[in-house]
């Protein structure tokens, strides 16, 4: 694991540091020492002399080999070359006081909810337009709004309580679905493209429940750790598109759930997999994480195959999809990106 300590004087930015994730590490003998990172530009004169220089501090593990590494963010200030195990995020929020990183972070808050209101109510005039069926219309919201969920936490700060402004956006989607589904209003465009049988007590079950797994990823995992990215991409991606072509193509029946088809199980192993490789990409390539992926592949193709399997069970009246799924996602990637 590695700790960052920056120091930086000046009051015109701030640093906001990821928490270091080493999800596959050693226990041995820890060596510590401390090296310059970041050198002053040469432009700087004695009149900037109040720019100090930013050290780092670290404490190594000898023989770690690290799968996932979610990385800090340097003073923007400090445009110096870096070297590749240093990448860094491009999204570092300047401020000067508190209040200012409050506004970033409801500034961006305002924005997601608005994106996610403008998708609901895409699908919403779709389906009240009949031009698609409830049940697509249903699935492609179930896909799209959690994965744009995902895409949007980089816009959010590095600051501790950017978590909480972001879990309010599903946060205010579970209030609307549980004034409707108690019937304490009536929206017909939101229960025809997220219900089944266009009965306003269905929002309580399945859609509630995704809501509560998006809060849930965002407050417990948020970009400290993988399984929050990859339990969301098996719900989402993964889940979403198993209904899709297993309604169109599951004319095959597993023999244990006759409710379940082969095409759906095999759609959901695969696009699950390929769904959670990208958003690790995704992560990768804007520089909030590095990633071994030899190492790492294997562990989400063994994350996605347990995954199918749970959804596959009929267990769906025991335990709605959108709880089963997600949570024996978060427990088998806890396992698997430790080991």
């Amino acid at each position: 694991m590695t700790l960052l300590s920056l120091t930086l004087s000046s009051n015109n930015h701030h640093l906001l540091p990821f928490s270091s994730v080493c999800c596959h590490r050693r226990r041995h003998q820890l060596r510590t020492s401390t090296t310059t990172l970041f050198a002053p530009p040469r432009h700087w004169n004695n009149n900037n002399s109040n720019h100090s220089l930013v050290k780092q501090t670290t404490t190594k593990d000898i023989t770690s080999h690290d799968n996932v590494r979610f990385l800090c963010s340097p003073p923007p200030l400090l445009a110096v070359p870096v070297s590749l195990s240093q990448r860094v995020s491009r999204f570092v929020v300047p401020r000067g006081i508190h209040v200012d990183d409050l506004l970033y972070n409801g500034g961006a808050t305002l924005g997601v909810l608005g994106g996610a209101y403008a998708l609901v109510s895409a699908f919403d005039d779709l389906t009240y337009r009949n031009i698609l069926n409830q049940g697509l219309s249903r699935k492609l919201v179930h896909i799209m709004s959690g994965l744009l969920f995902l895409v949007s936490w980089p816009i959010f700060s590095n600051s501790t309580e950017a978590r909480y402004f972001a879990a309010f956006v599903p946060f205010v989607n579970f209030l609307r679905l549980l004034v409707n589904g108690l019937s304490l209003a009536s929206d017909e465009g939101l229960v025809k493209s997220v219900t089944r049988e266009g009965d306003p007590k269905e929002l309580l079950r399945g859609p509630l429940y995704y809501v509560l797994m998006l809060m849930l990823c965002a407050l417990v995992f948020w970009r400290e750790s993988p399984i929050g990215v990859v339990s969301l991409a098996m719900m989402c991606g993964g889940d979403g598109v198993a209904d899709i072509l297993g309604r169109r193509f599951g004319s095959m029946k597993i023999p244990y759930n006759q409710k379940k088809s082969w095409a759906g199980s095999i759609s959901m192993l695969v696009f699950g997999f390929l769904v959670s490789i990208g958003m690790l990409y995704y992560y990768s390539i804007i520089g909030l994480i590095q990633i071994d992926w030899v190492s790492i592949v294997p562990r989400v193709a063994v994350v996605s195959l347990v995954a199918t399997i749970v959804e596959s069970l009929p267990i769906t009246k025991v335990v709605d999809d959108n709880i089963s799924v997600p949570l024996a996602t978060m427990a088998v990637a806890s396992f698997a990106f430790s080991h």
